[in-house]
């Protein structure tokens, strides 16, 4: 992929305002992979990891206490529903499963009472329930965003897409909200991504 620094200042420019977007958060194991994962989703806007679920304050990596690793995912409620992220959600794993490590398990924490009221109506139409299931279902009280290596993971990893990002001028917390970067940060995990096809000319 022939990245410009261009190409990432104006694909950000034309995505939709965070004030327009949704966000949903959910614990599915490590967060490196899910990161990717739903920001290679349509509809997806920006993505960014942390912890969540726990009750000690301001939790790191190395010192987690009882939170759980999370990812965060802004979305186009115009393109795509909490319903369908929550469809992906219990796709992706045993909801009558459970890890007894806490950093990994499976947790839907949920923001707003419409977001609940649609994951009751989600769960009763699998003849599920929040209390017989594995997968935590908590309210969200507070995310805390991870540390800034852990933010788009796979990305970082690709030197030949992070020296566009460089030549761009984003630094840690602007590559972590960039939308291109949660696109390509899943293109960079291996997964089918529509962000070549919907770059800008670069001129």
């Amino acid at each position: 992929m022939d990245l410009t620094a261009t190409h990432i200042r104006e694909y950000d420019r034309r995505a939709i305002d965070s004030n327009e977007t949704e966000t949903a958060t959910f614990g599915l194991g490590c967060f490196w992979g899910p990161d990717a994962r739903f920001g290679a989703v349509d509809g997806v806007v920006r993505t960014r990891v942390g912890y969540a679920g726990g009750t000690s304050r301001d939790p790191t990596y190395h010192s987690l206490g009882d939170h759980t690793e999370v990812v965060q995912v802004d979305f186009d409620p115009d393109a795509l529903t909490y319903r369908d992220l929550l469809t992906r959600v219990f796709e992706s794993h045993n909801p009558n499963r459970q890890t007894g490590d806490t950093q990994y398990q499976n947790v839907v924490l949920t923001a707003t009472a419409a977001q609940q009221a649609t994951l009751d109506e989600f769960l009763s139409s699998r003849g599920l329930t929040a209390d017989g299931i594995g997968t935590r279902i908590e309210q969200l009280s507070r995310f805390y965003p991870g540390e800034d290596y852990h933010q788009k993971y796979k990305l970082r990893s690709a030197s030949s897409l992070m020296d566009a990002f460089d030549a761009a001028g984003y630094g840690d917390e602007a590559l972590r909200e960039s939308p291109i970067a949660a696109k390509l940060n899943g293109y960079a995990a291996g997964h089918d991504v529509a962000v070549v096809e919907e770059l800008p000319a670069s001129g």
